[in-house]
């Protein structure tokens, strides 16, 4: 009861990712500057959609919620490790852990399932162009990212539930900028053993099926596209699937590392850096993918950029 007491009462204290050298705070500002733009090019994906009729279709529907999914994911874990690198505020309540923990696996899992479904809408569009409509309508559209977000909500309450309920009534100190199960579980005075079988199982339904369903769609996907006759048409498919795949790659290989690989394969430096990788990197490369390989979005944001420039000088 002593230790159940004291893991409820007691902060943790996170290690800072970066120490007080020169090096280091130019990797810190790195680091925040790439966290400003992420935020700052995903807000300007998802206004660009909303006010863009050209981009009201489902496949920039689901791309606006990816965004929206990125704004909060890295926003999750970069404020409160700048704030730790500026002002050593490095501990965070028991409380505070867990509900870091609980928004960072909601909205991680919540994109890889949106993933696996924008898979799903490419496979539509090419491979049942007649049947488009009909198939990705606006409510399925609205089912599906709901669907997603009940996903990632169930994951994150089963994982915190679970990681939460041992006694941590050693070592305070979380070797990690933040609080993330696998780190958290290094502290536990107790036999996680079977806990992280759970935490596998768990790993591959969200990590691993839809990867198998993204593989699947996109083999079929393959397949019509070497079937159609027009160069144009292969171009402009491969275009736009090239994108989601890039996307799809940056962030699920960190994930899989991260939680299905067993912890002997782990050390503190490396999960920091793939940490850093898919919390910071990805979310601000999706935005940059996306408009480089897409006319529209591309031609949508030079249209916004040009309307800017003659209100200004005019």
């Amino acid at each position: 009861m002593d230790h159940w007491n004291y893991s409820f009462t007691s902060d943790f204290d996170l290690t800072s990712l970066f120490d007080n050298s020169q090096m280091h705070l130019f990797l810190f500002s790195i680091v925040v500057l790439i966290y400003v733009l992420a935020v700052t090019g995903n807000l300007t994906m998802v206004l660009l959609i909303w006010a863009d009729s050209r981009l009201h279709s489902p496949m920039y529907f689901l791309l606006s919620q990816l965004s929206f999914l990125d704004i909060f994911f890295t926003s999750v874990t970069v404020p409160k490790m700048i704030v730790g690198f500026l002002w050593g505020w490095t501990s965070i309540s028991f409380g505070g852990c867990g509900a870091q923990m609980f928004f960072f696996m909601f909205l991680g899992a919540a994109e890889c399932l949106l993933l696996a479904l924008m898979a799903y809408d490419r496979y539509v569009a090419i491979c049942n162009p007649l049947r488009y409509p009909l198939l990705m309508s606006r409510r399925t559209c609205c089912l599906m990212v709901i669907a997603s977000w009940l996903g990632g909500s169930l994951n994150a309450s089963i994982q915190t539930i679970l990681t939460l309920q041992f006694p941590y009534c050693g070592s305070r100190k979380i070797a990690h900028f933040f609080c993330e199960v696998p780190s958290l579980l290094q502290l536990a005075c107790a036999d996680t053993a079977a806990y992280e079988k759970v935490l596998f199982v768990t790993g591959v339904v969200v990590l691993l099926v839809p990867i198998a369903f993204i593989t699947a769609s996109y083999a079929l996907i393959l397949a019509a596209v070497l079937r159609m006759k027009s160069a144009e048409g292969r171009h402009k498919a491969l275009a736009t699937c090239s994108s989601h795949l890039t996307v799809v790659n940056l962030f699920y290989g960190p994930l899989v590392y991260t939680y299905m690989l067993p912890a002997s394969y782990h050390s503190p430096g490396q999960d920091d850096i793939v940490s850093v990788f898919y919390t910071v990197f990805t979310p601000m490369l999706n935005p940059i993918i996306y408009s480089l390989r897409n006319k529209e979005v591309s031609g949508a944001m030079k249209k916004v950029i040009v309307k800017c420039i003659v209100t200004r000088n005019g």
